[in-house]
């Protein structure tokens, strides 16, 4: 019989919750007596997280939008702490979120609890620092990035290429004419979808200039799709609808994969979103704007030429980038436009596309997550 296990969970985001989720699912299906406690979402508690702290607390990006909550930050780090020693856990699993998990990372290992970091801090793109703090604290890093392996060896950290989660999360449930009756489409009409992200501060900078994006095109011949994810403030996001009542708006709320696949082209922020856009194969214009503090401080460290995930995995400008004053509504129309009309540019980006998804297939990340979580806790198979 298995012993009793205790495993530790951080995910701050939404998205972390998801990839987190998943693993979680397979661990309670393949292992007995686990014990999951931490810092998780509504996924991860449905799958028996016993979470320590409210979740939405800590949706936070940016520098300037961090430092505002530092307080509650150190607040958590110090329960986390004191947890960790009082009833230390069989193995701690922080997921993404590095700030906060490479410092909870140093408090484990000091405990001499393993930790096995799922989806690699992107040292290669800023804070290379991290590296070495991923060498000293972490047993294994899990990435999800075909070249952050490579990178890992060089610098003798012990890592496993274990697949991205996408390609485990995406499912498409309606067809095109199910998807157009549920949400009151036109199927006669081509769809531009929208999205405009995940978090209140994303909406409130992006939604605006979207709106009038979708202003500038010909609404007999496109309907225009706005995605809305549940952790936003559903007051925020329709006052500003509100505020742009010229603008034919659908609101899709869920099945945001078929937004994705049946859309024409779609216009999104950086983030998972541009690359499970690339998964599914349609065109996407990157969009991304942050308070001006953030992003020039975010200019000065960053060290790749790409922002968005599916440009700098293949080190080339699939999907165009409008970063900060060039995300305007005339420029984003405009790079839409090119992707609609031009026909030998579409085709090559859908080349483009195809064999992005070739590269990330393979591999399952729930699968391999739970071979390396099973030999660290050296559980019998």
């Amino acid at each position: 019989m298995q012993r009793n296990v205790t495993i530790f969970w951080l995910a701050g985001e939404s998205s972390g919750d998801l990839h987190a989720s998943i693993v979680m699912r397979a661990v309670n299906e393949s292992l007995q007596n686990v014990r999951h406690v931490g810092i998780g979402g509504p996924l991860m508690q449905r799958e028996g997280l016993k979470t320590l702290f409210p979740f939405d607390k800590f949706a936070v990006m940016g520098f300037t939008e961090v430092a505002k909550h530092l307080g509650f930050f150190l607040k958590v780090e110090k329960a986390i702490a004191r947890y960790l020693r009082m009833d230390k856990p069989d193995l701690f699993i922080p997921v993404d979120y590095p700030g906060l998990n490479l410092r909870v990372a140093k408090i484990a290992d000091d405990l001499r609890i393993p930790v096995l970091y799922y989806i690699c801090p992107q040292f290669w793109a800023w804070k290379h620092k991290r590296v070495f703090a991923l060498k000293e604290d972490v047993r294994h890093v899990a990435c999800i990035l075909p070249f952050e392996k490579e990178l890992l060896d060089s610098h003798n950290v012990t890592s496993s290429y274990v697949g991205h989660p996408i390609t485990e999360e995406i499912r498409i449930e309606l067809d095109r004419e199910s998807f157009a009756r549920f949400f009151g489409l036109d199927p006669a009409k081509k769809w531009i979808g929208f999205m405009p992200g995940s978090r209140n501060h994303e909406i409130q900078r992006m939604l605006p200039v979207f709106l009038k994006s979708a202003r500038l095109m010909d609404p007999e011949q496109y309907q225009f799709l706005f995605s809305k994810s549940r952790a936003v403030a559903h007051s925020l996001y329709m006052n500003i609808l509100d505020d742009h009542r010229e603008i034919k708006a659908h609101i899709i709320d869920g099945y945001n994969y078929e937004m994705m696949k049946y859309c024409e082209a779609l216009i999104g922020c950086s983030g998972t979103v541009t690359l499970e856009a690339a998964y599914i194969g349609t065109p996407m214009v990157i969009c991304y704007k942050a308070s001006p503090l953030s992003y020039a401080i975010g200019r000065y460290l960053v060290r790749i030429k790409h922002m968005g995930l599916p440009n700098i995995i293949m080190e080339d400008t699939i999907f165009p980038e409008l970063l900060q004053h060039d995300a305007k509504p005339s420029r984003i129309a405009q790079e839409v436009f090119n992707l609609l009309s031009d026909e030998a540019y579409s085709r090559e980006v859908k080349v483009k596309l195809l064999k992005l998804r070739q590269l990330l297939e393979g591999k399952r990340p729930s699968v391999e997550m739970l071979r390396i979580i099973k030999e660290l806790l050296k559980l019998d198979e």
